[in-house]
């Protein structure tokens, strides 16, 4: 017999381990919840594929996470979310909630930063797609966003290179644009981003606040559960971690984004 509906695990995809960011605040707001992750590690990073090639990948993913009978499956990627979202929710239908990474962060600028200049920095394909200015400008609350691509930033963190004079000089290099002059707020518009929060909010002196996007889509789940009844009231089993492609260096990496050890299993998507 199929587990309840809420027992049934939550599933999250990225591109690779960044996610384990919005994975890890899940965790720990929702600890209840079991989650089944897939980081496409042969495939990474998505920023600088095309929306077809993401599309292709996301739907493999899915039909992975549906096979593991996942309640909700959470694109935990922005360039995902960007490419893929709609097709993605069209591809499940009715087995699972689709749930994306944009749309908590837009809602939650419309009612913080009504009449404000935000800053969003991301992935070439996030920043190209101009989803996040689509969806800001639809809310109609005069906010005026300005965009950055920083293509080096989650190649420079999956390598492990933060907290050092590279990513300092590489993260003052895109901050300094004068196109993010003058903003109130600065979006983290990839879900690697929160494991350099620090060193950004540093170079702003305090004088822009820096939004972690896992924290708010943590809460959006959370609050997503709950209006429709499916919250877990207990956890039942483990959490699950996959990879496209497995090297040692990725489960070492897992535990800094995921601040504890992981096991890993080799799932490749293309036999």
């Amino acid at each position: 017999m199929a587990p309840e509906i809420k027992y049934r695990p939550i599933g999250i995809f990225d591109s690779g381990i960044g996610g384990l960011t919005v994975a890890q605040a899940i965790t720990n707001l929702l600890p209840n919840e079991r989650i089944v992750y897939f980081g496409d590690t042969a495939h990474l990073p998505y920023g600088d594929k095309s929306t077809a090639a993401i599309q292709a990948y996301a739907v493999k993913i899915c039909d992975l996470l549906i096979k593991q009978n996942c309640k909700v499956i959470l694109i935990a990627c922005n360039s995902a979310s960007a490419a893929a979202y709609e097709l993605v929710k069209e591809y499940v239908g009715s087995k699972a909630k689709v749930l994306n990474v944009i749309d908590p962060i837009v809602s939650y600028i419309g009612h913080t930063y009504p009449g404000k200049t935000i800053g969003l920095i991301g992935t070439k394909q996030t920043v190209n797609s101009n989803v996040y200015r689509k969806k800001v400008d639809e809310l109609d609350k005069s906010i005026d966003l300005k965009s950055q691509a920083t293509p080096l930033l989650a190649a420079m963190i999956e390598e492990g290179f933060f907290n050092d004079s590279i990513s300092e000089s590489v993260i003052h290099t895109y901050l300094s644009d004068p196109n993010l002059q003058h903003i109130e707020a600065l979006i983290l518009g990839c879900t690697h981003y929160p494991l350099i929060k620090k060193q950004i909010e540093s170079f702003y002196k305090g004088e822009v606040d820096v939004l972690d996007a896992s924290l708010i889509v943590a809460q959006h789940v959370k609050d997503y559960l709950e209006a429709n009844n499916l919250a877990s009231d207990k956890l039942i089993g483990d959490h699950t971690f996959y990879v496209s492609d497995f090297t040692r260096s990725f489960e070492e990496s897992t535990r800094i984004f995921f601040k504890r050890r992981v096991h890993l299993e080799h799932y490749p998507l293309w036999e």
